[in-house]
């Protein structure tokens, strides 16, 4: 059985994550809000933001790969679109970058990943 390939950075595949989360959100002016009549005014400037959150379960080779990636300032990513149940491709950055041990192995451990990446 084929798994779906959830992201891809800079054409680096990564391993099958452990829980993944697609959120789109709309950025609105600081024009928005509530008008003297009490109706909600938004002024959206970007529709669909996307910001994803992942975690990962990983030997210390991806550890090094993912820790590298958080270092670019911006990465280009293909990521599994939950609207359009398909690839799509988009620039964007990582922050929140999490890692930890699991369990010491004699092949440097298991390592538990987590970041949150934005679209710019």
């Amino acid at each position: 059985m084929a798994f779906i390939q959830y992201l891809v950075f800079d054409g680096t595949a990564l391993p099958l994550p452990d829980s993944y989360e697609v959120e789109m959100k709309d950025v609105e002016a600081d024009s928005g809000g509530e008008t003297e009549a009490g109706t909600a005014q938004r002024d959206v400037v970007r529709l669909g933001v996307v910001s994803i959150q992942a975690d990962f379960s990983v030997s210390p080779k991806w550890l090094k790969v993912l820790t590298g990636f958080k270092q670019k300032e911006k990465i280009g990513v293909e990521y599994f679109d939950t609207e359009s149940l398909e690839m799509r491709k988009t620039e964007m950055y990582m922050e929140g970058y999490k890692a930890g041990l699991v369990k010491d192995t004699s092949f440097k451990g298991l390592w538990k990943v987590s970041f949150t990446l934005r679209e710019f």
